[in-house]
């Protein structure tokens, strides 16, 4: 809060030079002039100034967040939302050490910009929201972590609201979740403060400080006067915190409803521009446990579970991305494992259509009774590739809550080429490329072989082949012309430089900053013949009796340097380019071992076998567990319902098993080349083809 005593008298001039703003001059009691609301207006490019000595001292920094990670064992996958975390210090310290799931929020729309700026500056993928402490924007359950650092707590005239805020931290915390605190040693303030200091700020700046205990003693009383050499006075500002100690903020922690409050340690701020640390100079580290249970664990019977309706491809409709242009057996037995997976999932209760003549009309039918759409059609709108997007459209023109990307991210990334460019414009790194259309001269064209030769749009490897690495203009002719006559003769091409490096894909379940990056995999070409090119295409993903059909997906081993580049970069793209509650990026390495992107895959492929679900089981996550934080994604990002936990959660959470990823991967492997049929082929076709009523219900 800043005094102002102006002139009020508007035609008299002020003298150039002269001081903005006049002090109060002396006052008797400084606890009448501290307006309850000060932190509204306090928090500005002064206050960075009056304690930029510790505000901007890294050391410091880095000293604190080493405590909270040690104290709290917090991992890179944790939840963590700075509540009250001024200008992201702390929270950005966090993003730089590999934490990727963390959120800022703070009330000062100065500090929350400057926050911003420095994250973007930084290239660090942190979220940061403006508001009150008492009134959270997050849905219950949130957070695995919630940090109120740098003495931040207290600020308010009456505990009432400080209790308000504990109780908004524990409704956000998630069942086990832990709030850490570093707030003002009361005790020992009350017998240290200085009633008077001054200091100079820099060569322009200084300020002028009172102290005094309020009339209850509960509180200290602050008074800034902060001068500029040239200017004089430019800012008379009062402010009070509350002075907790170990057994007031045990109790406040205990009637905010928190578990096993425990006091860590004390903390003294070393800076080597500390003159006057004030209210920083001696803190004390609390931190406190929820325990309560996950809403529907409280009183399932009583839950209604959620209708979730599940868009497939068309199998009665020709697909031409398919090597017969049908549905085979191999397609039918991947939707009977999907439902088989889905049946799995409690309080859910699941309907299909599959019937694309008629979708539009099911879906109006279904609208008000529907809660949440699994768009798991990607073969298009009638099994058309190019018309993905046609079906997310519709469930937005009927107002239906969907899982996945939106028709604009489908659209941006069906283009190659426009990906290409996105990247481009944000300084990811691509592999050396052109775009060749209907009419281009390719014979003009400066090339450097070998060349990866593409289509620009389209999914499923369709149109990719070991064909397609090309050495000579002839091939690149030859190929292009093969292509087109399946994909259509005024469809663009990508001439792509052929890296040779590890084949690499990286999955994300969720919305930064609430994800989890899935494990890298890479592509194991040790089966494959060694005078075939190592790509893997079509034959890889459609043909059992192709060389190709031998690639494995294992976990990737890159250097921690180049992991977290890639990290940076798909976490970057994921929100660029729309992408929503799940999504794969496709990488590839140079010759000197330098990541260069290859496309991005929205609403990547779902089936039990696929990249996704490998690389969830190298974690140990079970298929119906992928499709489960699918869906709970969606969920959380549409604001639908509750969490469905229970004995889902610790694989929801992306811990790693006991197992390691190899392991898994060995298993999954194993799994794949054993896969028999689950039922008879009539079985399954009865299945596929029984309407668009049939319904799982798993309770």
């Amino acid at each position: 809060m800043t005094q102002n005593t102006t002139d009020s008298n508007p035609r008299r001039k002020r003298a150039k030079g002269t001081a903005q703003t006049k002090t109060l001059g002396p006052v008797d009691d400084l606890e009448p002039h501290v307006r309850s609301d000060w932190w509204q207006t306090l928090f500005n490019s002064l206050y960075l100034k009056t304690d930029a000595d510790l505000l901007d001292d890294m050391e410091v920094t880095r000293k604190e967040t080493d405590l909270v990670v040690s104290i709290l064992g917090l991992a890179p996958e944790d939840t963590v939302l700075d509540l009250c975390c001024g200008q992201g210090r702390h929270v950005l310290e966090l993003a730089r050490r590999g934490f990727s799931n963390v959120e800022g929020y703070d009330r000062s729309q100065y500090l929350i910009r400057k926050a911003r700026t420095r994250a973007q500056k930084e290239n660090l993928q942190v979220r940061f929201r403006e508001g009150d402490a008492r009134k959270l924007p997050y849905p219950s359950d949130t957070f695995s972590v919630v940090i109120i650092l740098g003495n931040s707590f207290g600020y308010f005239d009456s505990t009432l609201h400080d209790r308000k805020v504990l109780e908004e931290v524990f409704r956000v915390l998630k069942p086990g979740g832990r709030v850490f605190i570093d707030a003002v040693d009361g005790d020992y303030m009350k017998k240290n403060f200085q009633p008077r200091s001054w200091e100079w700020l820099d060569r322009k700046y200084f300020v002028c400080r009172e102290r005094a205990l309020s009339s209850d003693g509960d509180r200290l009383i602050c008074r800034e006067v902060i001068c500029r050499n040239d200017r004089g006075i430019i800012a008379d500002q009062f402010y009070a915190e509350r002075l907790y100690n170990r057994e007031s903020l045990f109790e406040l922690l205990t009637a905010s409803g928190f578990s096993i409050p425990t006091f860590h340690t004390t903390f003294s701020p070393i800076s080597t521009g500390t003159q006057d640390a004030g209210m920083m100079g001696q803190r004390i580290l609390f931190s406190a446990t929820v325990e309560k249970s996950w809403p529907l664990l409280q009183n399932a019977e009583s839950k209604k579970p959620l209708n979730v309706v599940v868009v497939l491809g068309d199998p009665r409709k020709e697909d031409q991305v398919k090597p017969a242009c049908v549905f085979d057996d191999d397609d039918f037995e991947t939707v009977n494992r999907m439902k088989k997976a889905l049946a799995d999932i409690p309080y859910m209760k699941f309907t299909f259509l599959d019937r694309h003549e008629t979708l539009l009309e099911d879906l109006k039918k279904k609208a008000g009774k529907t809660d949440l759409v699994l768009n798991l059609c990607d073969e298009g709108f009638y099994n058309d590739p190019t018309k993905e997007l046609h079906v997310p459209a519709l469930l937005e023109q009927l107002n239906i809550p969907y899982t996945g990307a939106g028709p604009q991210c489908l659209a941006f990334c069906y283009d190659k080429s426009l990906v290409r460019g996105v990247a481009r414009e944000m300084r990811i790194p691509v592999a050396k490329g052109i775009l060749v259309t209907g009419d281009s001269d390719v014979s003009r064209l400066s090339l450097s072989f070998p060349l990866l030769v593409k289509p620009n749009s389209g999914d499923s490897s369709f149109g990719i082949t070991q064909k397609s690495i090309v050495h000579s203009r002839e091939e690149i002719f030859e190929i292009m012309k093969e292509t087109r006559e399946k994909i259509g003769s005024d469809k663009p091409f990508l001439l792509e430089e052929f890296l040779p490096g590890k084949d690499i894909s990286v999955g994300i379940i969720g919305n930064p900053p609430f994800c989890t990056v899935l494990p890298i995999t890479e592509e194991d070409y040790s089966a494959v013949p060694e005078n075939l090119p190592r790509i893997c295409g079509y034959e890889a993903k459609w043909l059992p009796d192709s060389p190709y059909w031998k690639i494995k997906s294992v976990p990737a081993i890159l250097s921690e340097k180049t992991e977290k580049e890639i990290l940076r970069c798909c976490l970057a793209l994921f929100t660029r380019l729309g992408c929503r509650d799940y999504a794969r990026f496709d990488w590839r390495l140079d010759a000197e071992g330098r990541p260069k992107l290859l496309e991005v895959n929205p609403n990547p492929g779902w089936c039990w076998d696929g990249h996704l679900a490998k690389m969830a089981a190298y974690t140990n996550i079970s298929y119906s567990g992928m499709l489960a934080a699918i869906l709970e994604a969606a969920k959380k990002r549409s604001g639908i319902g509750t969490s469905v936990k229970v004995e889902l959660h610790k694989k929801l959470s992306g811990q790693i098993s006991r197992k390691s990823p190899a392991e898994c991967a060995a298993e999954f492997e194993e799994e794949v080349e054993a896969k028999g049929s689950i039922e008879s082929e009539t079985d399954r076709k009865r299945n596929i083809f029984s309407g668009n009523s049939e319904t799982i219900q798993a309770l």
